[in-house]
């Protein structure tokens, strides 16, 4: 029976392929005393199915390809905060992430040596218990045989497990406090008791608003208008205010009058409330203050929810694909409101391949450019790093004249989980006899050292940042998230610290990371193999 199917996997390897992507991820599903190994356990899979049936391989570029899309939706998706923490604060966090890492190789190397383990075992090592496949793929190309994968494979799990665990007893013995989440949207009914001296028009009373408060509209005489500077004001007059913090509403009461909620929000007759999806890509990339208004449509935005996040629109705020807009609109416009914004929910799933392509194009070349390094060799950014970078910068600029960079988060998430979990099974099928073999023999030495290299990085990052550098906890463990890398140990760091900072600073962190990763095996392989 085995064999019959070990026949079957091997003269059918598109076949092997998708059964340990569905059956990976049936498997990343179960959770153990709230652990799990996620999309990671497809590679565990394709390790059975290789060791099953030997001649199953996946040829050709598959599992490049894969990788390829992987890399590009990440830099896409963190383009922005990885710039924004080039400066300020995260240059500390990406400083010490990168301390972090070099230590973690530094260590795995000496171990490597003193075990007498070969060099392309123990960069894959490295590159398992950073759970990092694009360290991986550069040690693939690097050595030019499987032996990183064989490393790669029995150090991951603990990869995944070794943070989850230093992040626990971290925690206990902090036992750090956090203040509730800010909500993001506050609205609140003002009806004007005085105007302060000088104060006559609605655009006097706009230079007087806090940060992040912006009016939506006016009632006068029982009717509801929209904001314009050059309306005069009145006692007696309503104002729809809405603001990113609760106490900014006081802020504003204490200047201008009372809080009488009913009046602008249960009359409709001149102005409707309307959500709707953002789904032209003419829309995108532009500043709302600069977007181009439908002719002789009155029409305001009055607040947007992004992912699962609410927000105040600003006028150099920009839309995207997947934003759903709440718009203060005539109820004769409603129909012409909806067509400017699209609202077609399949647009979220939708992005540009002209955009994605030629990404990727300069991704890939970009990763062929030779780096010289005196002393050292040539060494390149490679599948690993060239569409990353390049994701980077376009996910920053957004636009560039016709060409939208961006796309929605589903499309995102999609693109970038089913290119890892192509790379994933191609690597593990491919690996599969050679690591059956390779655990029997030293397998637990493989893990051992593993263990050690990941734990490097992990309390560096907590101890050095805790104590010496006093970075806030959410912070903390969102930096420690990104320099090892699995999405599992940020998910289990957002329980630990339930915050959005863990995911902010893990933004800033997991690209740069990433990128030393590449660059420092394949110097460090140089070095030894030279």
């Amino acid at each position: 029976m085995m064999a019959a199917l070990g026949d079957l996997l091997a003269s059918q390897p598109i076949l092997s392929l998708f059964l340990a992507v569905a059956l990976g991820y049936a498997v990343g599903q179960i959770n153990i005393a709230g652990f799990s190994l996620g999309i990671g356990a497809v590679l565990f899979v394709g390790l059975a199915i290789g060791a099953i049936a030997p001649k199953a391989q996946i040829t050709g570029p598959i599992g490049l390809i894969g990788l390829t899309m992987f890399l590009y939706g990440i830099g896409i998706l963190y383009g922005r905060q990885f710039f924004e923490g080039l400066s300020g604060p995260g240059r500390i966090y990406n400083l010490l992430s990168f301390g972090s890492v070099i230590a973690a190789l530094l260590v795995s190397l000496a171990l490597g040596r003193l075990i007498g383990v070969g060099t392309g075992e123990i960069l894959g090592v490295f590159a398992g218990s950073m759970t990092s496949t694009p360290t991986l793929q550069a040690a693939l190309d690097l050595i030019g045989d499987k032996s990183p994968s064989i490393g790669y494979s029995v150090s991951y799990p603990f990869g995944v497990i070794g943070p989850i665990l230093c992040f626990y007893f971290m925690t206990r013995a902090v036992k750090p406090t956090f203040p509730p989440a800010p909500e993001r949207f506050h609205m609140a009914e003002i009806t004007i008791e005085r105007l302060p001296a000088g104060v006559v028009t609605l655009g006097d009373v706009m230079k007087l608003l806090p940060a992040g408060v912006q009016i939506s509209s006016v009632r006068r005489d029982h009717h509801n208008q929209l904001p314009a500077e050059s309306v005069m004001l009145r006692t007696g007059d309503g104002l729809l205010v809405v603001a990113e913090r609760p106490e900014a509403i006081g802020e504003v009461v204490a200047v201008l009058g009372r809080v009488e909620p009913g009046r602008l929000g249960k009359d409709r007759s001149d102005l409707s409330y309307q959500r709707f999806f953002v789904s032209k890509q003419g829309l995108t990339g532009v500043p709302l203050a600069e977007l181009p208004m439908p002719d002789g449509v009155p029409l305001h935005v009055l607040h947007l929810r992004r992912y699962d996040v609410d927000i105040v629109p600003s006028p150099d705020l920009m839309l995207e694909i997947g934003d759903r807009v709440g718009v203060l609109v005539p109820p004769e416009h409603i129909a012409t409101a909806r067509a400017f914004f699209g609202d077609t929910v399949k647009a979220a799933a939708e992005f540009s391949y002209i955009s994605v392509g030629l990404g990727m194009v300069l991704g890939v070349l970009l990763g062929l450019v030779p780096i010289p390094l005196p002393g050292v060799g040539t060494v390149t950014m490679g599948i690993g790093g060239g569409p990353l970078i390049v994701a980077l910068i376009v996910g920053r600029l957004r636009r560039t004249g016709p060409i939208t960079w961006v796309m929605p988060l589903p499309a995102n998430i999609v693109l970038r989980n089913f290119g890892l979990t192509l790379f994933l099974a191609t690597v593990g099928i491919n690996s599969g006899q050679a690591f059956l073999t390779t655990v029997v023999q030293t397998g637990p030495v493989l893990l051992l050292v593993g263990a050690v290299v990941v734990l490097t990085t992990v309390l560096i990052v907590l101890l050095v940042g805790h104590f010496l550098l006093r970075i806030p906890y959410d912070d903390l463990l969102g930096i420690a998230s990104g320099a090892t890398g699995n999405p599992a140990i940020l998910i289990y760091a957002g329980r630990m610290a339930p915050t959005e900072r863990t995911n902010i600073s893990y933004a800033m962190i997991f690209p740069s990371a990433t990128l030393v990763k590449v660059v420092g095996v394949q110097i460090a392989g140089l070095v030894l193999l030279g």
